[in-house]
């Protein structure tokens, strides 16, 4: 190895906050981290870190080095996007993270067709419904419900995403039709909860058009939209979730929607997310693809709820970010 990819592993481990994370997001062993640490700090003539048994320490020298490994893969980084927007066609590796039922659902298929159209162009697809450092981690592009917080990264909206309230007939049949905010309050439901995010009520407009929110009566919790689905589909619950969950459960007639009087507030919308403006050749012909195939006015996922525009008092400039 050369000293400058000893100093991108260098920022590896302090990025990650340890030799073995580094090892791992690299898979190699973590025998060959601290090897090539030592080595960095022989040719450099200068001590990087202070290590004990258990943790390490920048020193002084170490932290200016840090300053210089990131300025050195900013430079590799706009390096390749030159060359790469040389080549007539797309190729070389494409690093993409998404939300498991995004990622499964509608990038997937966006993947599919795209290496159709460009075979030299090699995929990656990593899901995790955590947030994903994209620059640490090193991909090309994210897909995420919410805009980032990170005003370093570029966020670009995709769609609109709105929220429906679902239950089946045999539920209604059951706890009775809700005909007020406050009985559906009353009825069992299925929430999503993760270790970011509680979803604990329902916000909407009230008569005199002012924002509210009721509580929900949580049986069922879990970090999993479709499982929300499926607990649903059991008869024993309700549930108040995105519209990207849906597939073909109202069309078949599997769920129907509760209180489509109301006016929901919108949920966060999907964004792409990427590190730089200038995205190299089959980034931005991916993002081209992915925003054809959920659609740039009307979501793909919205064409499976019937009169879904008249449903909710349905207000598209109306957003409430909840992550």
């Amino acid at each position: 190895m050369d000293t400058s990819t000893r100093l991108l592993i260098f920022l590896d481990v302090i990025e990650r906050g340890s030799f073995a994370k580094a090892a791992q997001h690299r898979n190699i062993d973590r025998s060959v981290i601290s090897k090539q640490i030592s080595k960095l700090e022989e040719e450099l003539s200068v001590r990087l870190l202070n290590r004990t048994t258990r943790s390490f320490s920048l020193t002084a020298a170490g932290a200016e080095m840090v300053k210089k490994a990131q300025q050195l893969r900013k430079l590799l980084s706009e390096t390749h996007l030159l060359a790469e927007n040389y080549h007539t066609e797309p190729k070389g590796l494409l690093r993409i993270t998404s939300s498991t039922i995004i990622g499964r659902r509608y990038v997937q298929p966006v993947i599919n067709e795209f290496q159709k159209r460009f075979p030299q162009v090699e995929i990656e697809l990593r899901l995790e419904d955590r947030l994903v450092d994209i620059v640490g981690e090193g991909y090309d592009l994210a897909f995420r419900v919410g805009e980032p917080k990170d005003s370093s990264l570029i966020a670009r909206k995709i769609a609109r995403n709105r929220l429906i309230i679902l239950a089946t007939s045999q539920f209604i049949s059951t706890f009775g039709e809700p005909k007020s905010m406050a009985d559906l309050s009353t009825l069992p439901a299925a929430s999503y909860a993760s270790e970011g995010l509680r979803f604990t009520g329902i916000s909407y407009l009230n008569d005199n058009n002012e924002l509210s929110e009721v509580p929900i009566k949580s049986i069922y919790r879990s970090n999993d939209g479709e499982l929300l689905i499926t607990k649903v589909l059991s008869d024993t619950a309700f549930c108040t979730v995105p519209a990207f969950l849906v597939d073909q459960e109202i069309i078949n007639g599997l769920l129907t929607p509760l209180m489509t009087h109301v006016t929901l507030i919108d949920y966060a919308a999907l964004y792409a997310v990427y590190p730089h403006r200038d995205l190299p050749v089959r980034t931005r012909l991916f993002f081209d693809a992915m925003r054809e195939y959920i659609g740039k006015d009307v979501p793909i996922w919205e064409k499976n709820i019937p009169n879904f525009d008249s449903l909710y008092g349905f207000k598209p400039d109306i957003k409430l970010p909840l992550f």
